[in-house]
């Protein structure tokens, strides 16, 4: 546990933080009204003060932070890099389309090879990418059988009640029993925010669909908020830092490297921090087509432009817990620095009545690292994006954790086609 710093050792009065959320169709308020509740909550646990204001920056949404930490005031301006709508536009599926997109996700995990690797790696992530293919098996069977029993029943009803029309009873039976089936897929689908089948279905058949590529629209759009950061970088901030949580995470190393390739990192420009929350970058960096992503984190990994921190828990059962993106993709260089590999440690940040109410909230827990900690350590994450120290000061006498997970299983190791 680190000691808290003083109040002489401030470095950062005003900064610029960037957060790209994972693969999420909600409007972005909801991360606005996720930092205002929990900076609250933890403000109130930790003693400091940190109040929440409309944004003063010209992106396209964001909020103004004003906290006092340790006795220091800092001025904290948050953009949320919307792709939100992409998403969105993703999930616009047929129940049909969205059975199809099943079976061909199935077969480029299972069918490359993917998924047995990923399984050594963490089985969390793993059972979470199953759930969703499982579950629409059970209901499509579900389905089935909701169909063979009306159909069977409307077969004895009508050859009791007008035996003579028991001839064409089989196919009014047979009518009414794929309606039945029909109806219950839908009502499956309606229900899909308590089940989350039909959601997590789309997030990874999304990766698949391009066996770890990219596609054009996010592609340019990750172009666009390349430009929102470079901008900020030739701005008077003491910190310009780059948050990004879930599938966020593997969308800010290529922006990233973009940025440092492009030289848009200016030497005497604010310094740069890079915050990796729950990475899922093996889901994707373990795919065939993956050449841009296993580039970029090879050359990330070793710029010192930045500083790289990569936050999980293997309490987050949707995360990678403690998994070296860089290596575990198996593009890990000699000179490689990044990232910085801890634990958030839910079960010893958590107090025992909290992680026993969260223990098995999965999508919940997925989300912890944004929220706050009734046992706090040294991940804070308001104290990190709102705080007064950059995150290289904060973290860089900190060791990267113990049981940290570095040995390369990736079958496809290629950083060009």
């Amino acid at each position: 546990m680190s000691s808290e710093p003083g109040k002489t050792e401030q470095n950062v009065h005003r900064r610029r933080v960037f957060y790209i959320p994972g693969y999420d169709p909600i409007h972005p308020r909801r991360y606005r009204e996720l930092y205002r509740k929990e900076s609250a909550t933890q403000a109130e646990i930790s003693g400091y003060e940190i109040n929440l204001s409309p944004k003063t920056t010209k992106g396209p949404y964001g909020w103004h932070v004003n906290a006092v930490i340790n006795e220091q005031a800092v001025q904290t301006d948050v953009e949320a890099l919307v792709w939100s709508d992409i998403v969105r536009d993703s999930m616009r599926h047929t129940i049909s389309s969205t059975f199809s997109a099943m079976l061909r996700t199935a077969w480029v995990y299972i069918g490359t090879g993917a998924l047995w690797r990923l399984m050594r790696l963490r089985k969390g992530p793993v059972i979470a990418a199953l759930y969703p293919v499982l579950m629409l098996i059970v209901q499509a069977l579900l389905a089935v059988l909701v169909a063979w029993v009306v159909m069977r029943g409307v077969v004895a009803l009508v050859a009791w009640l007008v035996p003579n029309l028991a001839s064409v009873a089989p196919y009014i039976g047979l009518a009414l029993g794929l309606g039945g089936g029909w109806a219950l897929l839908i009502w499956f689908k309606k229900q899909d925010a308590k089940f989350f089948v039909y959601y997590l279905m789309h997030d990874y058949s999304y990766s698949a669909l391009h066996k770890g590529a990219n596609s054009p629209e996010l592609e340019a759009r990750m172009a666009e908020f390349s430009d929102a950061i470079a901008e900020a970088l030739t701005q008077e901030y003491d910190e310009v830092l780059l948050v990004g949580h879930s599938s966020g995470a593997h969308l800010g190393v290529s922006i990233l490297s973009d940025l440092i390739r492009a030289g848009r990192v200016p030497d005497n420009g604010p310094k740069l921090g890079f915050l990796s929350l729950g990475q899922v970058v093996p889901m994707v960096s373990f795919l065939p087509d993956a050449w841009r992503l296993r580039s970029d984190l090879a050359y990330l990994c070793a710029r010192d432009e930045l500083f790289w921190l990569d936050v999980t828990a293997p309490g987050d059962g949707c995360a990678f817990a403690l998994c070296d993106p860089v290596a575990v993709s198996g593009v890990a260089p000699e000179g490689q620095r990044w990232p910085l590999v801890i634990s958030a440690a839910f079960t010893q940040t958590l107090s025992a009545e909290r992680w026993k109410e969260l223990r098995w909230r999965f999508f919940r827990l997925h989300f912890q690292y944004l929220c706050a900690f009734d046992r706090p350590r040294d991940y804070d994450y308001f104290q990190i994006t709102a705080g007064p120290l950059t995150l290289s000061e904060r973290f860089s006498r900190r060791g990267a954790s113990r049981s940290r997970i570095d040995k390369a299983v990736n079958k496809y190791t290629s950083v060009r086609p």
